[in-house]
């Protein structure tokens, strides 16, 4: 059996251009998916923000610290 050393030259010289296109768009999709995705609003706050809501804890340990008349009371008159 007889191999041309011409045809692997060019199907390994056509492997490198394949692979390093498919590297190249590779980067270039993970570039822009930054820029699509949307902002995650449920993030941890930086800086001086505080998160107000608290989900994980649940609405039994707001209910224990105050009740909705008082919270409501308490948003009109702090502003909070």
């Amino acid at each position: 059996m007889v191999f041309s050393l011409r045809k692997w030259l060019r199907m390994v010289r056509l492997f490198i251009i394949f692979a390093a296109l498919v590297y190249m768009f590779y980067n270039v999709f993970d570039l822009f998916s930054n820029w699509i995705t949307p902002v995650d609003h449920y993030k941890i706050p930086e800086g001086n923000a505080l998160k107000v809501f608290h989900p994980e804890e649940g609405i039994q340990l707001a209910a224990e610290k105050t009740n909705l008349m008082n919270r409501l009371r308490f948003f009109y008159w702090y502003g909070e």
